[in-house]
């Protein structure tokens, strides 16, 4: 168990669903979170609710000199929680470019550009904490999912990574992987969804592991086992279960 008292973590992505509930977690923890997203009334009502120290930044993370300024403006941090994301389902015969655009540029460029505004202090004095959100749709192609699939495994490899080139420096880095999260973003999904779990529920899992020494979880650990399992199917047997219907 991390002892959070007095530490600072920035939380992108935070104003509403699991983003909304591991702020709570960090800060009935102790910490102190800064939260950011883009909507500005939601994350004053948010900070408002919260139960400790905590303040918001408004942010796009489209935007590459907004998020270093919200850096700068935020100023040193023990650590930072990289939960933005947008989602559309999306089939190759029916490709949508400003959305397959936008789920790249938020999900995976957004989370590299966070990276980026935080790292080098990080580095400088060998001290610091970064966790970033995958998701078991990452692990392999999956029928309906562009754009999203592909963003999150672009997640999944940054960091993977950043873990392998900062072992043993200090910077503790950490991969969430988690299955379906009932929030509006699943809303547009109308297929089954196994093993949804609610949004302070799966929270309790990324703050379990963010307290952990551990690199990676993916959950919940039985559906996770299908999609890692997976890997190791030939092109042939995956693609007769998981690709789409003739």
């Amino acid at each position: 168990m991390n002892n959070w008292q007095g530490k600072r973590y920035w939380l992108v992505g935070a104003s509403e669903g699991l983003g909304r509930e591991v702020a709570f977690a960090l800060n009935r923890a102790g910490a102190e979170v800064i939260v950011s997203a883009r909507s500005e009334d939601r994350l004053k009502a948010l900070v408002e609710e919260l139960p400790g120290k905590a303040s918001y930044v408004a942010l796009d993370v489209s935007d590459r000199a907004a998020v270093e300024a919200a850096a700068a403006q935020i100023g040193p941090l023990d650590g930072m929680v990289y939960l933005a994301g947008v989602y559309w389902p999306m089939k190759a015969s029916e490709w949508n470019n400003q959305e397959a655009e936008a789920m790249a540029d938020i999900n995976y460029l957004g989370a590299s550009r966070c990276v980026g505004a935080v790292i080098g202090a990080m580095v400088e004095r060998r001290s610091g904490h970064i966790v970033l959100t995958g998701s078991l749709s990452g692990f392999r192609g999956l029928p309906g999912a562009i754009g999203y699939g592909a963003s999150k495994a672009a997640v999944m490899y940054l960091a993977e990574s950043m873990y392998a080139d900062l072992r043993n420096t200090g910077i503790k880095v950490q991969l969430i992987n988690p299955g379906f999260i009932k929030t509006r973003l699943t809303d547009k999904n109308d297929f089954s969804m196994p093993f949804i779990m609610e949004a302070d529920e799966a929270a309790r899992v990324f703050f379990e592991h963010m307290n952990s020494d551990g690199f990676k979880r993916s959950f919940p650990t039985v559906f996770s086992w299908l999609f890692r399992v997976s890997q190791f199917f030939p092109d042939w047997l995956y693609y007769r279960i998981f690709g789409a219907g003739k």
